[in-house]
């Protein structure tokens, strides 16, 4: 028999100090990871549950459990190792984060590693390393929008219920739609892949027409449901989809419909259609919050594996290339797991909202 792992119980301090770690952007990676892995212990997580969280090894996860066990917060930090010395002191590893993090160039918009190296007099090559382990790009940003649906939490407890928690005798599925898919093609021949040298074609194009695709993914499977319709979505356009599952699936079973807030999906005549099939239950997603519907990951990877690089002379000819790939797909589908709790969700928007209000402040 293996040994039994060491129960974790929080005092309010740890508990506190750990989750300061886990948002302070200028934590060291290592020990981001393991306020992560006490946090989940505490949280009553199982060792393989915390190793798929965090994406490492049960090994590690109970390397971790057992070193606070014994040492509480101080055996969170890595052992010294052998080596060369450290020829710069945390003074300056400090001074380059603070710099970095709440000052910004006279001369541009962020740093680089010659104009942050040449404002502090550090060697580059340590600005670099410093960066690296702090996880820190000055010179990429990502957007986000946050929701500002007034039944927001509602929303998530109810969508995100779903996913962790599938009804019996019934499908759920993530609907929505992509429009507006253009048939384009270059104005002169690609050249393609060649050694040293990548696959070369014109920045212009030529439209030939465009099409739309509504899609409804199995929560449970992944499989993934096509009909094509012209580039408007339109009530009658929204119930032909609606009539189309409805054929599809066994009478027997309930449809839970995971939705966005288009006005579409909430016109009289669609609530009327909903009111003649009572087996089909709505549930909406948050506004500005299309990260919960897990259908816009595969919109997103159609768009990357095959319109983005493809070239198309006809609408039938795009079309027939999104059913290859919805074949291929369903061939083989992976289901959509789902890791974070309600809960979780909520606290990082809040954690999120935090940090907005320190920054106007």
């Amino acid at each position: 028999m293996g040994r039994l792992a060491a129960a974790i119980v929080l005092s309010e301090a740890e508990e506190a100090e750990l989750k300061r770690w886990r948002r302070r952007r200028n934590t060291a990676t290592g020990l981001h990871m393991h306020a992560g892995i006490v946090l989940d212990c505490a949280r009553g997580y199982s060792g393989e549950q915390i190793a798929q969280r965090h994406r490492t090894s049960a090994q590690t996860v109970t390397k971790w459990r057992r070193r606070f066990a014994i040492d509480r917060l101080e055996g969170l930090s890595d052992a010294p190792r052998s080596g060369q010395p450290r020829r710069h002191d945390d003074r300056r590893v400090q001074e380059v984060l603070e710099a970095t993090l709440n000052r910004r160039p006279k001369k541009a918009a962020h740093w680089s590693v010659r104009g942050l190296s040449a404002e502090l007099g550090m060697p580059r090559d340590f600005v670099h390393r410093v960066w690296r382990a702090f996880g820190l790009k000055p010179h990429l940003s990502s957007s986000f929008k946050l929701s500002t649906d007034p039944h927001f939490v509602e929303k998530v407890r109810d969508v995100v219920g779903l996913h962790l928690d599938l009804p019996d005798k019934a499908l759920v599925l993530c609907v929505d739609e992509k429009t507006q898919i253009q048939a384009l093609d270059r104005t002169q021949p690609s050249l393609p892949m060649n050694y040293g040298m990548p696959q070369t074609h014109t920045h212009d194009h030529r439209h030939h027409g465009t099409t739309a695709l509504f899609a409804a993914l199995d929560v449970a499977t992944g499989e993934v449901i096509g009909k094509f319709k012209r580039g408007h979505h339109r009530t009658t356009e929204f119930i032909s989809v609606l009539r189309h599952i409805d054929a599809l699936v066994p009478k027997a079973l309930d449809v839970h419909l995971i939705l966005d807030n288009y006005g579409t999906h909430k016109t009289k005549q669609v609530k009327h259609w909903l009111l003649r099939h009572p087996r089909f239950y709505c549930h909406f997603t948050p506004t500005y919050s299309s990260w919960i519907n897990p259908l816009e990951r595969f919109f997103a990877a159609l768009a990357e594996q095959q319109l983005r690089h493809g070239t198309h002379r006809s609408v039938p000819a795009l079309k027939q290339t999104i059913r290859d790939y919805l074949q291929i797909h369903n061939a083989q589908p992976s289901p959509f797991r789902w890791n974070k709790s309600a809960d979780e969700i909520i606290e990082s928007i809040n954690s999120v909202l935090k940090r907005i209000n320190r920054t106007e402040r």
